[in-house]
């Protein structure tokens, strides 16, 4: 079954971007949330993560900040 993903990021983060087409390149499915137009979010990220930067990923509570793509395949189980 797979794993629920939480994106919070930016429009204009480069970092973020890669990290949204390597996903879609895997067809692995995420919700995205543009910190930067919701307050909300950005607080929900800030707790999760402890900090402002993006992207900030949240799989099933673990916690992914930056696009750390080894980290990323381990937990998700991409060769």
């Amino acid at each position: 079954m797979a794993k629920k993903i939480t994106v919070y990021g930016t429009p204009t983060c480069p970092y973020c971007q890669q990290l949204k087409s390597y996903l879609k390149e895997k067809n692995i499915d995420f919700e995205d949330f543009d910190v930067s137009r919701d307050q909300e979010k950005l607080a929900q990220m800030r707790d999760k993560s402890g900090q402002m930067g993006v992207p900030v990923i949240d799989i099933e509570g673990e916690i992914i900040t930056g696009f750390d793509r080894e980290k990323l395949n381990q937990i998700l189980g991409i060769n």
